[in-house]
């Protein structure tokens, strides 16, 4: 038990310290609240999941982007979002959000960690969401409630990074988003719905839950996508990685597919000792040859 709580102090130390290195940017102007949305009386929580065995974040009703800067003399203009996963109900903020946005500072893109909006838990968010699925009708019910909000601060970030990109150092021509899970329903629908304003430059979801856009069109001007996946994912996603890939290749757009063999659900940046451990290697080779690794 103590050996537990010290390693759960020291992960919350670790990265209370590196979000205080970071700046944290409101997505939304004044009080922070989206548009149309109403003060909630619950704040913003931070903790470590047993279950996930992770630092997640909850109960999140103000969107926030922290910003991860590159290097001046690595800084090569290209942005990127990233949206961690977490069934809509928290996000699993290290492997799927502060790992990839320090994996992409140090090649040179500057990098936002996107604190989209989640459903109300009261207390462990992780074992609220399997408590959950065990009621198909109700998750549905939070997801169909949740997940158009979730996307819509998606759009807004790339809307707010693209419209600020002269003062974050940036090219607002090349602002892309890559999302897990949940975060790569957020990402899966800031490729289908966005407006000039919000369009991003490149989209990356990541074992994403991606079936409710099945019947939406391909933009005429749709981005590039990667999508990755694995084979033995625990929501049985490849399907979802597999429309998106098809419908974006039937309109003629770039996208580029990786099943794995082994991988579960969640992997993240998180090191397994299997080859979905390099996938993020193999997301920006492709970024680079997109043009996008370059300054």
């Amino acid at each position: 038990m103590k050996t537990f709580l010290l390693r759960t102090l020291c992960a919350l130390a670790l990265l209370t310290s590196l979000c205080a290195a970071q700046q944290v940017i409101p997505l939304y102007p004044g009080a922070g609240l989206p548009p149309g949305s109403t003060p909630q009386d619950y704040p913003e929580q931070q903790y470590y999941s047993a279950l996930w065995k992770t630092q997640v974040v909850a109960n999140v009703t103000r969107p926030s982007l922290t910003e991860f800067k590159p290097s001046p003399e690595l800084k090569n203009g290209t942005a990127i979002i990233v949206c961690p996963g977490g069934g809509m109900m928290a996000l699993s903020i290290e492997s799927e959000g502060y790992d990839v946005a320090q994996y992409f500072a140090a090649r040179g893109v500057t990098a936002f960690v996107l604190k989209y909006r989640l459903a109300h838990t009261v207390s462990d968010a992780p074992q609220e969401f399997v408590n959950l699925l065990k009621d198909p009708s109700a998750f549905q019910q939070m997801w169909s409630t949740v997940a158009p909000e979730a996307v819509a601060d998606g759009l807004a970030a790339v809307a707010y990074v693209r419209q600020h990109a002269a003062e974050l150092g940036v090219n607002p021509d090349r602002v892309g988003i890559v999302g897990f899970s949940a975060g790569g329903t957020v990402t899966a629908g800031v490729a289908y719905e966005y407006k000039p304003e919000s369009r991003p430059a490149f989209v990356a979801p990541i074992y994403a839950a991606a079936s409710m856009f099945n019947n939406d069109p391909v933009p005429a001007d749709a981005p590039p996508m990667f999508i990755t996946v694995a084979t033995d994912d625990t929501f049985h996603l490849v399907p979802d990685s597999i429309a998106l890939y098809q419908k974006w290749t039937a309109a003629h757009k770039s996208a580029e597919l990786h099943i794995y063999a082994k991988g579960g659900h969640g992997f993240g940046a998180r090191p397994h000792g299997i080859p979905t451990d390099h996938w993020i290697d193999r997301f920006a080779e492709w970024l680079d040859l997109e043009g996008f690794m370059t300054k």
